[in-house]
């Protein structure tokens, strides 16, 4: 296991001394298991509008416009 240090809140760290206690576990792993939790369950975010460029950004009020010869030979 590698160490860190966290900084946290006062009432953070109460908290999470009495659910240690509570649940029979080190500060230490309760925090393990708190990280093991949010990192598995964590998906990437998705991509960020805009992903690419259209030109102008009112294309959906030129629909009509810009679909005009869609499909024509």
């Amino acid at each position: 296991m590698q160490k860190t240090t966290v900084y946290i809140p006062r009432d953070v760290k109460r908290a999470l001394g009495q659910a240690a206690a509570a649940r029979g576990v080190s500060e230490a792993e309760l925090i393990r298991e708190a990280l093991r939790t949010l990192t598995s369950k964590t998906t990437p975010p998705g991509p960020r509008l805009p992903l690419f460029k259209s030109g102008k950004p009112r294309l959906a009020e030129r629909v009509d416009e810009a679909l005009a010869e869609f499909g024509e030979s």
